[in-house]
């Protein structure tokens, strides 16, 4: 059949040889000439399916029905007939899906023309994806590395011989923006042989003696300060990564005594401790229970990160290193704070072994506890003792009881005295453990003479003020909801306070409203000092001298 006839040189421009899937012809081969065109067009008329529409499209031409040059029927709307196109079948794409309905084939697509497709939606971006994650941190930007390393070599310059420990502290300041005392515990970092100087290496050959390794030194605080991931680190990461040591993820206790160590030699506030090491030493233990107290919550003596960047103990830090008065420095480093809690404990350790017993414990604020309250302290529930001596407290513990009666408004202090509370330890107190220690109470007002006050009275106030979500259990988190909850530990197991609360003290409540920003503890402490420090003055003046005092008799301050 010739071309002509069906519609001449105008239906080769309508081919696409692709669609027409023959087999025998590659893809690469197939080119935009009439030649090859003709070529298809004749092995798609030897089709049977081809040859069936041809003879339905003259009939309609003779018909004089219009033809439709695609090979589809554009009469299906049009008013047909047995001969029109609307009885014919749509024509297949290939010989090969003559049996796949019009819509799959129409969402199939030829192979060759996926890959063309894919080449050319890909070929104009080639970018390459920006790396987000580094094992290190992200390192710094030039922009940053280059303004520590100006700082540095000014630093450098004004010292040819060197940088010496004492002197490193410019670098920790001005470089690092670190405060001072963290200059020993950033330099052993750096200096790791232990030779006591980081030295610049221009002028190491020409300047000193200095053996040639010490050249080393300078580029090994650029490597671990501006060249690693230290630059880019939070102030609090920083400390962390310095303090810590090698392959380890949390801080000990024993990690922040150098930083204590270089603060009590250096801070003018501490420096009338210089001639008194023991106390020195006192003063830095204190310092380190009061920051495990607060920050360490879960108790395990572990400090992580996370607990450190939660916590306050930068910015007190850099307080302290901005304030020459160490005593403002309310939070963990108050001088006072310490005077009082160590002077407390002086005062119960009737032998002077640095251990306590239940009987020194009950003496505590002029007999204020129930003996069911200090038994389940002893019982190590709240906190488990560090002084490895049966039914001894130590220092530190001590540390943790103080803090935590003084100041029951503080969340630590809720999880210390709830443990005590819950007999069962199943994460609820009830009324019957309530009464457990309210019974003691009780019977202490009637020999004192006070007017008691009943357990159901006493259990509807506690529950007026706490308001528990759950009727009949009193949880830790109401407990955390609620700014009552101290009172009501007093009323359970602190008869001194429990009656100052029942007063309604107008002193306690002006001293409260005199200066909000202030806690418990800290209005404990200042009105103890000030107690301590006046008995202090009256004593040395009965004897004379205001500078002689014995050690072993009397409190050593």
């Amino acid at each position: 059949m010739d071309i002509d006839t069906v519609g001449g040189n105008d239906v080769v421009s309508y081919l696409d040889p692709e669609l027409l899937h023959l087999p025998e012809v590659s893809s690469f081969e197939l080119k935009p000439t009439t030649q090859i065109a003709e070529e298809l067009f004749s092995q798609w008329l030897s089709q049977p399916d081809t040859s069936r529409l041809v003879k339905s499209l003259i009939r309609d031409a003779k018909a004089g029905l219009p033809i439709n040059a695609h090979g589809i029927s554009s009469s299906a709307g049009a008013g047909g007939g047995s001969n029109s196109l609307t009885n014919v079948s749509p024509p297949p794409l290939s010989p090969r899906s003559s049996c796949v309905s019009p819509r799959t084939s129409k969402q199939k697509i030829s192979p060759f023309s996926l890959a063309s497709t894919r080449k050319l939606a890909t070929e104009p971006a080639q970018e390459a994806i920006p790396q987000f994650y580094f094992q290190h941190g992200r390192p710094p930007a030039n922009e940053l590395k280059e303004q520590c390393l100006s700082r540095i070599n000014l630093l450098f310059n004004n010292n040819l011989d060197g940088l010496h420990i004492d002197e490193f502290k410019l670098v920790t300041r001005e470089v690092c923006k670190l405060p001072s005392f963290f200059s020993s515990a950033l330099f052993r970092r750096i200096d790791v042989e232990c030779y006591g100087i980081v030295t610049s290496p221009m002028h190491v050959s020409v300047r000193t003696l200095v053996p040639m390794s010490f050249c080393f030194y300078r580029d090994a605080f650029l490597k671990y300060w501006a060249e690693s991931s230290m630059l880019t680190m939070d102030m609090a990461t920083q400390v962390f990564e310095i303090l810590k040591q090698p392959n380890r993820r949390y801080l000990t206790k024993a990690d922040f005594k150098p930083v204590l160590e270089e603060l009590l030699a250096t801070h003018p506030g501490l420096e009338f401790l210089q001639g008194t090491p023991e106390f020195q030493e006192k003063y830095a233990e204190t310092v380190i229970y009061r920051i495990f107290y607060y920050i360490n919550r879960s108790g395990n003596g572990r400090l992580t990160l996370r607990e450190l960047k939660r916590s306050n103990l930068i910015f007190v830090m850099q307080q302290v290193d901005e304030e020459e008065e160490i005593n403002k420095i309310l939070r963990y480093f108050s001088y006072e704070h310490f005077y009082v809690i160590y002077c407390k404990f002086w005062e119960l350790d009737t032998d002077h072994d640095y251990l306590l017993d239940r009987e020194n414990l009950i003496r505590y604020g002029n007999h204020c506890l129930t003996y069911r309250i200090v038994d389940r302290i002893f019982s190590q529930v709240p906190k488990k003792f560090s002084s490895n001596v049966e039914g001894k407290m130590s220092y530190e513990d001590f540390v943790y009881f103080i803090l935590a009666e003084e100041d029951k408004s503080s969340e630590p202090s809720l999880e210390y005295w709830f443990k005590c509370i819950d007999l069962d330890g199943n994460g609820v107190l009830t009324s019957s453990e309530l009464q457990y220690f309210y019974e003691e109470q009780l019977h202490r007002m009637s020999c004192m003479s006070q007017e008691p006050v009943l357990f159901e009275d006493i259990l509807c106030q506690i529950v007026d003020m706490i308001s528990p979500e759950r009727e009949g259990y009193i949880t830790l988190h109401d407990l955390k909801r609620s700014k009552l909850s101290g009172n009501i530990f007093n009323i359970l197991f602190n008869l001194n306070k429990f009656m100052a609360f029942e007063s309604r003290d107008p002193f306690l409540i002006h001293q409260e409203r005199e200066d909000p920003t202030l806690t418990e503890w800290d209005r404990f402490a200042h009105r103890e000092y000030v107690r301590l420090s006046m008995e202090e003055d009256s004593e040395a003046a009965s004897n004379g001298n205001v500078e002689s005092w014995e050690e072993s008799l009397e409190a050593p301050f």
